[in-house]
């Protein structure tokens, strides 16, 4: 890496304008692991937690006023403000250079400058990506350590080459009105300031592997998507792959890293974990679709993860990992609402308060994260990091619908299946927004992470379908239908595995389905419901198979709205929903 004349021109370039005391070129060692961690510990950024109970375990506490991803203040940079399109944020790249840079200009007097050479996907995967983070911040090098392949690794993968995304980032002095995150596509460059939150600061998360990610996907041929990948080994051994996307609070990581009912596991189904939050597919020799996860960690939401919700992700989390905004115990121990075990009589809550179980204060961020190592995961897949990736027989789209949406559906044919992630939703929450039941569409997960619009976005799914010679089949799911008590119908978790072994027997042409309106669906008796049979009754199941056209009307109404708002929604897009008034005879 240092070697490399691009990336010590960039550097160097960096280091005038942001005037650092020194430079750090990180190796990704364990030497630098274990003085890193002892230089944040001494300056308080980080608290060692019980090493008996958590070994290799961290804390860290950030500004009250920078605890999650700041989409006002998140830019996408391009020449021509229509390309960023109309739900991006957009700043020209001469204004943005220009703004940013008169904040970074000195920005790192007094700090260390550390340099981190950053590989996204496995070592020696055709499919991966050099990416260099500058940060004046040791927990984001610690991160990054988890997040990505960090180090002489990434610097032996680049090689002598110029191609790498250069991500500048300082905490400036954290505050919010001097705080932006600016995405350059045409550039393959970030930069991000006065923020120390990792959705903001580990450039490699959603800012690479995402909104940079999609646009060099679009330009290459493949896609960057919001997805998890899991799969699912049969009693004979074959294994089948799926990735999934899903808006936030709908359980996506509880989805990809799921325990099999017990009826399965005796049968000797397993779940696998490849991914659980980014998948980078591209078309395979043998004509399929191939993902990989491009990353190397789990940077999860904290309150709600549990031994019933995802006891893997719990497991996953007992060594090497760094807490962020949780309660911190009297025994330097860990706690959040929703953990599963009774909260400890006293603690010290995200912001440093005291914190009684008494407190009407939550003692977690509801944002709080742990940041580990996928590689601990119990059930993380051998093939997690097989160069080629993983080949998809489906991909599943889904949401948090009360009513509109069934159980799950197929989609017709890819074109179709493209308009269902377009149309993408979930409702709100009073916690999330003061209101119940407003949908916000969020096509394909990818709204506030597309590097570029959207409409743009739909046409380049819909031209990989036409090059896929053997597409994933495409799904919609909804574990989220209610009764008229608002009462969950399906009981999720674990169990949603009976509906993707009724997806993935689809896909092999080893079960039948009922044509509706809207897509292909399930017979209700060909939903195993072994052991579950009093919790979801065989009424219960057409319930959650059930179409209602008044509702669909709603809903096509409401998709119709959320189009006007692209110039450039392809043809496609709306010949599939005039088909689907069609089919509803509206």
């Amino acid at each position: 890496m240092y070697l490399n004349k691009a990336v010590n021109e960039w550097v160097e370039e960096m280091a005038r304008l942001t005037k650092p005391d020194n430079i750090v070129w990180i190796d990704g060692s364990e030497h630098e692991r274990e003085r890193l961690t002892k230089e944040a510990v001494a300056s308080g950024e980080l608290i060692e937690l019980n090493q008996k109970e958590l070994p290799g375990c961290y804390y860290h506490r950030s500004e009250q006023n920078d605890v999650a991803r700041v989409e006002r203040l998140t830019f996408i940079c391009s020449s021509n403000k229509e390309d960023a399109g109309p739900t991006n944020n957009w700043m020209s790249p001469q204004d943005a250079y220009q703004k940013l840079g008169a904040l970074f200009d000195g920005s790192m007097t007094g700090r260390a400058m550390y340099v981190i050479p950053y590989l996204m996907g496995p070592a020696s995967s055709p499919f991966s990506k050099v990416g260099v983070e500058i940060t004046d911040s040791i927990y984001v090098v610690l991160n990054m350590r988890i997040m990505t392949r960090m180090g002489k690794i990434a610097a032996d993968y680049l090689g002598d080459s110029p191609s790498f995304v250069k991500g500048l980032h300082s905490k400036l002095d954290l505050n919010p009105n001097r705080r932006y995150i600016c995405h350059f596509p045409e550039d393959n460059a970030i930069w991000s300031i006065g923020s120390g939150y990792g959705g903001n600061v580990l450039l490699g998360k959603k800012c690479f592997s995402l909104r940079i990610g999609s646009s060099i996907g679009r330009s290459e041929g493949w896609l960057a998507e919001h997805m998890l990948i899991l799969g699912v080994e049969s009693p004979d051994g074959q294994i089948d792959y799926v990735a999934a996307a899903f808006p936030s609070a709908c359980g996506k990581t509880n989805l990809a890293m799921m325990i099999p009912p017990e009826y399965a596991r005796k049968q000797g189904y397993k779940v696998w974990t490849v991914g659980d939050d980014i998948a980078w597919m591209r078309i395979g020799d043998d004509g399929r679709l191939w993902a990989v996860n491009p990353e190397a960690g789990f940077f999860g939401v904290a309150p709600g993860t549990s031994a019933k919700s995802n006891p893997n992700a719990l497991l996953t989390t007992k060594k090497n990992a760094i807490f962020t905004n949780v309660a911190l115990t009297p025994e330097l121990t860990v706690w959040w609402e929703g953990m599963g075990i009774d909260p400890p009589r006293e603690a010290t809550d995200w912001k440093g308060d005291p914190w009684t179980s008494q407190s009407p204060e939550k003692a977690a961020h509801p944002n709080s994260r742990f940041t580990a190592p996928a590689s601990q995961c119990p059930c993380i897949s051998p093939e997690w990091e097989n160069p080629r990736g993983v080949p998809i027989s489906a991909i599943l789209f889904g949401g948090r619908r009360s009513k509109t949406a069934p159980l799950v559906y197929q989609s017709f044919d890819w074109q179709h299946g493209v308009f269902v992630g377009a149309t993408m939703g979930s409702e709100t929450t009073a916690a999330a927004t003061g209101q119940v039941g407003v949908t916000r569409r969020d096509p394909m997960a990818m709204l506030p992470f597309c590097g570029y619009d959207m409409g743009d976005y739909f046409a380049h799914w819909l031209n990989m379908g036409k090059k896929i010679p053997h597409p994933p089949k495409i799904f919609n799911v909804n574990w989220f239908r209610t009764d008229d008590d608002g009462n969950f119908i399906w009981p999720g978790y674990g169990e949603n595995f009976r509906v993707v072994k009724w997806i993935l027997d689809r896909c092999k042409g080893a079960v039948g389905s009922n044509d509706t309106a809207i897509g292909l669906m399930p017979k209700p008796e060909d939903i195993d419901l072994t052991g579950i049979e009093n919790a979801v009754s065989f009424d219960a199941m057409r319930e959650l198979l059930s179409v209602d056209n008044d509702l669909w009307a709603a809903e096509i109404a409401d998709q119709t709205e959320f189009f006007k708002k692209f110039d450039r929604l392809p043809d496609e897009i709306r010949n599939q929903q005039s088909a689907l008034k069609r089919r509803l005879g509206l």
